[in-house]
């Protein structure tokens, strides 16, 4: 599995396979490099498919130790994606799921150098999220990681920063996932820091000259749905598509993949 050194020293690992134009797939809260693998493996044989571990997920390491987890900036995940870029070639498309787009769409603005930008149900404060701006959320995830509260840090950031159920955070807390949720729960802080409010585009994003598909799925939450359709008008160059399927805030592989070749096939050498 190759790995890059990043500014500050941390390891990312990232799965890589196939060939032609590079896409890098940044996942969201609570993800990993397998998140998107179903899709990757769609385009495989057309694409070169770059699934990383962001910092502190997988086979990543993380420069900061739990007790530091405030001190969380979103430059050095922008640092974690340029190192990867420069190692696959320079230069690549994008695919951002939920949190993860935000954090792609803030790279670009940073000037990554990212060609085109697909952005999966990011949950900018638009649309039906436009009310959903939990306070603090970020201080009060670090101050749970920082005395070791794991398992509190998951919970809060399901109900608070995705707005799940009650119900729902309790039967996650049952399930035979949550020892893999509260291993990476320092990475919560990250993605709620990430979302911040007031978590609309950038001047920065608004004014980017990059080609940006927003994508959202039939069947997927309401909130992120609205939210998708809403963001397009803000940005220069992006449209909005929808793929069938997709429920619960997930990635329907084959529907997104078709809808990313025909986004993405310009650039394809056949």
């Amino acid at each position: 599995m190759p790995t890059v050194t990043s500014t500050d020293g941390t390891t990312i690992a990232y799965h890589r396979a196939g060939a032609g134009p590079a896409i890098v797939f940044l996942p969201g809260a609570f993800n990993d490099s397998g998140t998107c693998a179903a899709l990757a493996e769609q385009l495989a044989d057309r694409y070169t498919v770059v699934r990383p571990d962001r910092r502190g997920r997988g086979d990543s390491t993380d420069a900061l130790a739990p007790a530091d987890a405030g001190r969380y900036d979103v430059r050095r995940e922008i640092e974690d994606l340029d190192a990867v870029i420069a190692d696959i070639g320079g230069s690549a498309a994008v695919f951002g799921f939920s949190s993860g787009g935000i954090l792609a769409l803030r790279a670009a603005a940073a000037g990554s150098r990212i060609t085109r930008l697909a952005l999966y149900e990011p949950p900018f404060a638009l649309g039906g999220l436009a009310d959903h701006t939990p306070q603090r959320l970020p201080e009060r995830l670090a101050d749970l990681i920082a005395r070791g509260e794991r398992g509190a840090a998951v919970e809060l950031m399901q109900l608070e920063g995705i707005g799940l159920p009650a119900a729902v955070v309790e039967q996650v807390k049952r399930s035979p996932i949550r020892p893999h949720l509260e291993a990476i729960a320092q990475t919560v802080v990250y993605d709620a820091a990430i979302c911040r409010p007031p978590n609309v585009p950038t001047d920065e994003m608004v004014r980017l000259d990059i080609e940006t598909v927003v994508i959202s799925s039939l069947e997927s939450w309401p909130g992120v749905r609205s939210a998708a359709e809403a963001l397009p008008a803000r940005l220069a160059r992006a449209h909005y598509a929808e793929v069938p399927g997709g429920a619960d805030h997930g990635i329907p592989a084959e529907a997104t993949a078709k809808l990313l070749d025909a986004f993405l096939g310009a650039d394809v050498t056949r």
